[in-house]
């Protein structure tokens, strides 16, 4: 059967994956297991998320309704443009969700001691996607230094915190 929610399908296949092709290969983290989290619209028929597996996190774009539009031969790459950049997707596809697009944030998953803390991160790296680029913000700062204002007082963008804190993390 398929499904109509395609996030729904999406865990379904991971899940399914989780029970047989990945059953018990070493590279597997044990506290984790298929969850999606923060999958929001973005453009015209596609939604964007966050997928955590036992043995990886990924960021993965799905269509809003099943098709092959996200089909990518294996030696393919897209690039999808984001507030905070451009991301490199590599191509996937399974019965239960049709064609999906990922790129590899975690893999192996191993510095996640559990779920609760691999959902913190996948939350944060949503976020994350979504703010603006420090260089939206130079202006804002260059405004506040000529008017004798505090810089400091300016925010910096969740991005450009999350690179401080997660930027010793290799994907």
């Amino acid at each position: 059967m398929v499904r109509t929610d395609p996030v729904g399908a999406l865990v379904a296949a991971f899940e399914r994956i989780a029970h047989t092709r990945m059953a018990g290969l070493p590279l597997n983290n044990s506290a984790l297991w298929v969850q999606a989290v923060g999958f929001r619209a973005q453009d015209d028929g596609y939604l964007i998320g966050v997928l955590i597996t036992p043995w990886a996190i990924n960021l993965v774009m799905l269509a809003a309704t099943r098709s092959r539009e996200l089909h990518l031969a294996p030696d393919r790459r897209q690039t999808w443009e984001f507030p905070s950049g451009s991301y490199e997707f590599m191509g996937g596809e399974e019965p239960e969700c049709g064609a999906y697009q990922f790129c590899s944030l975690f893999s192996p998953a191993f510095e996640f001691r559990d779920q609760a803390s691999a959902v913190e991160t996948a939350v944060a790296i949503m976020a994350a996607l979504f703010a603006a680029t420090e260089a939206d913000h130079a202006a804002a700062r260059e405004a506040a230094r000529l008017t004798g204002q505090s810089v400091a007082q300016i925010p910096t963008t969740r991005r450009g915190f999350l690179q401080g804190v997660f930027g010793g993390l290799k994907g």
